[in-house]
C-alpha cells in the first residue's frame, strides 16, 4: 500500500526522472512537423530549408517518443562520434547529424535505419561512407557536403530511391562518382564542386 509520503513524493520523483532522461539524450526525437522545418516532401525543400534548420527545443525534448517521433535532429551539437543509441530508432525518417566533429566513417549500423528518407552529414569531418548506405532503400536524400571523403563506395549506385546526392566540399575519386552515376536512376539530383 501507497504511504502518503510516497504519493506526494511521486511529481518530484517523474520530473526527476525526465530531466536525467534529457540530459543523457533518450529524448531527442521530437514528433514529426510538418508546418515546421521538420518535413521534407522532395529535394526542392531540402535545398530551401536545409539553411535554416531547427534545433530541438526542451518541450520538443520531453515530448513522448510514442507520439510518432520520426525526425532526429542533432545538428551542431559539438559531436565527435556519432551516437550509437541512434542506430536502434529503427522509426527514423530523417536523421540530421549535419555540423558536428565527426570524423572517420559513418558506422556501418546505418544500414538498420530502414525507413530513413533523409540523411544529412554536412560540414563534419567523416573520410568514409561504409558501404552498407546502399542498404537504405528509402533514402531520398543524401548530403555529404563539406566533409573530407577521399573516396564513395559504389553501393551508392544502389539508392533507388534516391533524388539529391550532395558531395561538395570533398576530394573523393571521379572515377568513383561515374560508376555510381551509372548505377543511380538519371533523375538524382548529384551535387558537386
Amino acid at each position: 500500500m501507497l504511504t502518503l509520503d510516497v504519493i506526494s513524493s511521486m511529481p518530484a520523483l517523474i520530473i526527476g526522472i525526465i530531466i536525467v532522461a534529457v540530459s543523457v539524450g533518450l529524448f531527442v526525437m521530437r514528433p514529426n512537423q510538418p508546418d515546421k522545418a521538420g518535413g521534407v516532401e522532395n529535394a526542392q525543400q531540402y535545398q530551401e530549408q536545409s539553411d535554416g534548420t531547427e534545433s530541438v527545443s526542451l518541450d520538443e525534448l520531453a515530448a513522448p517518443i510514442a507520439s510518432g517521433g520520426q525526425i532526429l535532429d542533432l545538428s551542431g551539437s559539438g559531436l565527435s562520434k556519432t551516437p550509437e543509441y541512434i542506430f536502434s530508432r529503427t522509426t527514423i525518417t530523417q536523421l540530421n547529424l549535419s555540423n558536428n566533429h565527426l570524423a572517420g566513417s559513418l558506422p556501418a549500423e546505418v544500414r538498420q535505419l530502414q525507413n530513413i528518407r533523409v540523411l544529412n552529414l554536412a560540414d563534419n569531418n567523416f573520410t568514409g561512407v561504409p558501404a552498407e548506405i546502399g542498404q537504405l532503400n528509402k533514402l531520398e536524400i543524401l548530403d555529404l557536403s563539406n566533409n573530407q571523403l577521399t573516396g564513395l563506395p559504389y553501393e551508392l549506385g544502389n539508392l533507388s530511391s534516391l533524388q539529391l546526392l550532395d558531395l561538395r566540399g570533398n576530394q573523393y575519386s571521379a572515377q568513383d562518382l561515374e560508376r555510381i552515376k551509372e548505377a543511380l536512376p538519371s533523375s538524382v539530383e548529384i551535387r558537386v564542386d
